[in-house]
């Protein structure tokens, strides 16, 4: 057996950032360094589409539907859009949805790394820039029809006023990030899940309205956009949504979201 020595990457003090220490060892792991063929990609993946979120008192809530599209098939119906990035932010992705699960994977590792390295947590607005850094770097295979869409939240823990401390980035394809107010969507039925937003959203939310808004919000993009799955009683498919208060980032419970879902979908049949 032969024990030679480890690569000089190993003991090379290096950068903070995992992104960069993949780029300079292995680039051609990094989702926007692949050669693609010439012409279009838009067809080789399957696209993941609506994620909202909004800011309430003390946090943040963000909700995804769980449908993924393969033009007018549905490639999955219990896709997860919505994900924990670290302890206190949380990230959703639309657009191509191999490349989206990647992106959430590496910037999870991206957080992760840096604190191992320089022992103390990114601020919120750096954890901003580090995600539109990744998005840029993938603008080649945007350009070829392979975009991804994310949508970040979450909260400072150290803010002067904990209960504004929830904030929300959104992005466009080469990069961001943009501060949003109170509510954003991504995604393909997100015009209709923003006009359900600025519809049912007021200042001071609890966390369990905040909840409910997220859900009513899918269900209207769901009802006008074929590429958004609404709740799924029938099969038990309902969205996920997940949580950031002082407390952290959690998942909300699904028997809690399927009782909300359950009473989204009577009270508008309720309503005819």
């Amino acid at each position: 057996m032969s024990y030679g020595r480890l690569p000089d990457f190993f003991s090379t003090p290096g950068t903070s950032s995992f992104t960069e220490l993949l780029g300079n060892v292995a680039p051609e792991l990094l989702p926007g360094r692949r050669p693609l063929p010439p012409g279009s990609a838009a067809e080789l993946s399957p696209h993941g589409t609506t994620i909202v979120a909004l800011q309430y008192a003390g946090g943040v809530v963000m909700g995804g539907d769980r449908r993924a599209t393969a033009g007018n098939m549905i490639a999955n119906r219990d896709m997860q859009k919505v994900y924990g990035a670290d302890e206190y932010s949380v990230v959703g992705i639309a657009g191509s949805a191999g490349l989206a699960l990647e992106f959430v994977r590496l910037f999870q590792v991206e957080l992760e790394h840096f604190e191992k390295m320089e022992g103390v947590t990114l601020s919120l607005s750096g954890k901003a820039v580090k995600l539109a850094n990744m998005v840029r770097g993938n603008l080649a295979a945007a350009m070829q029809g392979l975009a991804v869409v994310p949508l970040f939240a979450g909260i400072d823990p150290d803010a002067a006023d904990p209960a504004s401390s929830g904030r929300i980035f959104s992005y466009d394809p080469t990069g961001g990030p943009y501060p949003e107010q109170k509510f954003h969507s991504v995604g393909s039925g997100s015009i209709f899940a923003r006009g359900s937003l600025k519809k049912l959203y007021r200042d001071g939310l609890s966390g369990d309205e905040a909840v409910r808004i997220a859900v009513e919000a899918l269900y209207d993009a769901a009802d006008d956009d074929t590429a958004t799955g609404g709740p799924d009683l029938g099969r038990a498919i309902y969205p996920v949504v997940y949580q950031v208060d002082i407390d952290g980032a959690r998942r909300v419970d699904e028997d809690a979201i399927a009782e909300v879902a359950r009473a989204v979908v009577d009270g508008r049949v309720d309503k005819g």
